[in-house]
């Protein structure tokens, strides 16, 4: 350790942590690459070939050239499953639909409520009266 100074540690620390970040992102282009529907089979095949051949310049390029569509497709993809999730819930809960139980629509206008206190559509009072008038 003694030819091995301290800043020669931090040099090396540093290239390795972005090393490490450089693969993070070089996996995430690849999954983006084949989860984009606008890209057909050979715009993907080309897209990976020139990601793996030129791996630094070609993650760069698809960061500059599709990087904004590739933030639209995270969003969307965090949207459907949130969607999703909320879909699964109510259904495994049974409070969907004008059939459901009494209890259960209350659960939806308390949703509801908490949605509309949230947005700032209407004030904390408010919200406590038209809760406590739901839940008696």
């Amino acid at each position: 350790m003694d030819n091995y100074p301290l800043l020669n540690l931090f040099w090396t620390m540093l290239w390795f942590f972005l090393w490490i970040m450089w693969l993070f992102l070089l996996f995430k282009v690849v999954g983006d690459i084949f989860r984009s529907d606008d890209l057909g089979g050979w715009g993907k095949a080309g897209w990976l070939l020139v990601a793996l051949l030129l791996p630094y310049i070609g993650v760069l390029l698809y960061v500059v050239v599709r990087g904004k569509s590739m933030g639209k497709r995270d969003i969307k993809e965090a949207q459907d499953r949130e969607a999703a999730f909320k879909a699964y819930v109510r259904e495994a809960a049974g409070t969907s639909g004008a059939n459901a139980p009494k209890e259960g629509r209350h659960v939806d206008d308390l949703a509801r409520l908490a949605e509309l206190k949230d947005r700032g559509a209407i004030t904390d009072e408010e919200y406590q009266r038209a809760k406590t008038k739901l839940l008696v």
